[in-house]
């Protein structure tokens, strides 16, 4: 054989080779998944998109491969379910307010004191009211795949402990951008500051405010221990953060995928709810030595009486039967 001809022939073996390692790979969808918050081990949001990532690879058998980014690698949360809308950001999990100031119905789950335990809440977001609250968002290029659990929210701050509603007034709480939390703060008597997630720990940090509000697996995993000292256990909104996949990048699977998927979604969610309930006691008591100074509120009954405004106010927005299906839901 000629080396000409052996040249040839080993182009042609190499080339045969290729085609077998990257026929399978060019066949292989990547979903970019993305959060906001860190990748810790007991952080809620990374904690349902590891469980997501695990169980859709196995339901796919590897045709699609779910690649993680934390910590606003792909923005902030608006700037990521901007990019779902449109399609240059194929998923992220999402805290329900952002979502809400895509779709106003989903203010429903901020409102204050609404749910009085997980289970509940479940209840409620994987039944009726969830799966109509999903309608709302489509027209709007998004799907819910999963209500994930935040843990409820809580108070913190530098100033002192929440014990009653008078103790939230004239301290300065950083909010998410969202009108039910705004008015929420101003019906205790406090100050509500809207903020972006990523300006607020050094803004806690050099006190241009005070605190604010967030679920205890958050706090331990971005560490607002080391910049806050009161930790008051209010309880006040079951903190809802959604799977949101774009319309337009999931629409383009096949259908045996995108059945696969939505299981994966459902089996995922259910995973993480139990994970990040079983933290949370865990959490507390490390927190705790830590050298914060945790406490429960004193009457659970004049904090909702206070913010009773609240739901007068937002039951146009959220609409009028889907506000009474949740409350008689919640009886």
């Amino acid at each position: 054989m000629t080396i000409a001809l052996k040249l040839k022939t080993l182009s042609l073996a190499v080339a045969v080779a290729a085609i077998g390692i990257t026929g399978p790979a060019m066949a292989q969808t990547v979903m970019k998944l993305g959060w906001t918050t860190s990748d810790g081990a007991k952080d809620p949001y990374a904690i349902g998109a590891r469980a997501f990532k695990e169980e859709v690879e196995k339901r796919t058998g590897g045709k699609i491969e779910v690649q993680l980014y934390p910590n606003r690698q792909l923005g902030d949360e608006k700037d990521m379910v901007e990019g779902m809308r449109f399609g240059t950001i194929d998923a992220g999990i999402i805290t329900n307010a952002v979502v809400a100031n895509v779709a106003p119905a989903f203010q429903l789950n901020d409102l204050p004191f609404l749910f009085s335990s997980e289970e509940q809440a479940h209840k409620v977001l994987d039944g009726d009211v969830g799966q109509r609250l999903g309608k709302e968002l489509e027209s709007k290029g998004l799907y819910v795949l999963g209500f994930m659990e935040g843990g409820f929210r809580n108070m913190i701050n530098n100033v002192r402990p929440v014990v009653e509603p008078k103790d939230v007034g004239g301290v300065k709480y950083r909010v998410m951008q969202n009108p039910v939390y705004i008015d929420m703060f101003s019906s205790l008597g406090g100050s509500a500051v809207p903020m972006a997630w990523g300006e607020t720990f050094t803004a806690v940090q050099q006190g241009t405010i005070d605190g604010l509000e967030i679920p205890v697996a958050v706090i331990s995993s971005n560490k607002y221990n080391e910049v806050t000292k009161f930790l008051s256990l209010t309880n006040h909104t079951y903190s809802v953060i959604e799977l949101l996949v774009s319309k337009r990048n999931f629409d383009r699977l096949p259908e045996d995928q995108r059945k696969a998927v939505r299981e994966a979604a459902k089996a995922a969610t259910a995973a993480q709810r139990e994970a990040a309930y079983a933290n949370v006691k865990e959490l507390l008591a490390d927190l705790e030595s830590k050298g914060m100074k945790v406490n429960k509120i004193s009457n659970p009954a004049a904090f909702r009486e206070s913010v009773k405004p609240v739901y007068d106010k937002f039951r146009r927005p959220i609409g009028n039967d889907l506000m009474d299906a949740a409350l008689k839901a919640v009886q």
